[in-house]
């Protein structure tokens, strides 16, 4: 964890929304994601599982969170499940969360080590009546890897068939997509970060630096504030801008080109989102400029045109218009 620590009551607040739209006498399970391969025996970096982020700031490879609101037990409405350490794993991959930590980090009062998940999630599964399991449900995600919540879904739905089973994620979407003021915040703190980059790389930019260089000057802004890149950072000049995903970032940036920056800092895993175009001399040509300004008129009036109780698919389709327009 890089970030400063967030207020565990961020947390707690967002399980208590949650339990306010389950069935009664639900099950929740929600698991980290899993730690991504190379080759041998090489891994990358685990990207936290956003869900379970949101509802205990757990960035921990295999972590469970059980939520069962209706238990009588009061211990096992909430309860978070650690990788327990040991001294060969602290010296291979450093610190991991002890359960007074957990606690602190996530309001959760009963932690524990993963080796007792089994025999717990029995106990609730024999007791509940409707079991909420996560999935990637986004309708341009292309799942070609099983992930860590795919296999659970099969493990679950072969030992207790006769449950009434729920799709999680379209709860997380309705809950998620409303922030919190402390969401703002660290909102905020992401978009800080990234206009720090932006107005780094406008006072590095010029004839004959490359693209990798640029990408390494938002780099160092974003790491010396503890963020990272809210995703892979497009960095294209002259016609590798009109390649939609270009990620190769390897070019010269040339005399009389445009730059397009589609670059974006990623802070405690809120993410920003920043595309601008820059001249690489500094000034732009008469028809650049012209471009430049006919695509900030439909910036704007795309802002004033986001009213409350607009829905998504007419705003778009009023800047697709102004964009014919122009």
């Amino acid at each position: 964890m890089r970030h400063a620590p967030i207020d565990a009551s961020l947390f707690v607040s967002n399980r208590a929304r949650l339990r306010s739209l389950l069935l009664p006498g639900s099950l929740v399970v929600v698991n980290a994601n899993d730690i991504p391969q190379t080759n041998s025996d090489g891994t990358l970096r685990m990207v936290p599982n956003s869900d379970l982020f949101w509802l205990t700031g757990v960035e921990q490879e295999e972590s469970v969170l059980l939520l069962f609101p209706d238990t009588d037990d009061e211990r096992m409405r909430e309860i978070l499940f650690l990788r327990e350490t040991s001294d060969l794993i602290a010296t291979w991959e450093g610190h991991k969360l002890t359960k007074d930590e957990a606690r602190a980090l996530t309001g959760i009062d009963n932690v524990q080590w993963l080796s007792q998940l089994p025999q717990t999630l029995h106990r609730l599964a024999c007791e509940a009546f409707h079991i909420y399991l996560n999935s990637n449900e986004h309708k341009r995600a292309e799942v070609v890897v099983e992930s860590r919540d795919a296999r659970f879904v099969q493990w679950m739905r072969a030992r207790y068939p006769l449950h009434s089973y729920q799709r999680l994620a379209p709860l997380m979407h309705r809950l998620r997509v409303q922030k919190s003021a402390a969401e703002v915040a660290l909102l905020q703190q992401a978009c800080d970060i990234t206009r720090a980059g932006f107005e780094r790389v406008c006072r590095f930019v010029r004839p004959g630096v490359n693209e990798r260089e640029i990408e390494a000057e938002f780099a160092h802004e974003f790491i010396r504030n503890a963020a990272g890149f809210a995703y892979n950072p497009i960095i294209a000049s002259g016609k590798s801008a009109c390649v939609l995903h270009y990620i190769e970032n390897n070019s010269p940036c040339r005399d009389g080109d445009l730059l397009l920056l589609d670059v974006a800092a990623s802070y405690a895993n809120y993410n920003a989102d920043l595309t601008r175009t820059i001249p690489v001399n500094g000034r732009f040509t008469p028809r650049q400029r012209a471009l430049y300004d006919a695509v900030l008129r439909v910036l704007r009036a795309s802002i004033a045109g986001l009213v409350p109780g607009k829905k998504w698919r007419q705003w778009q389709d009023e800047a697709e218009d102004l964009v014919a327009r122009e």
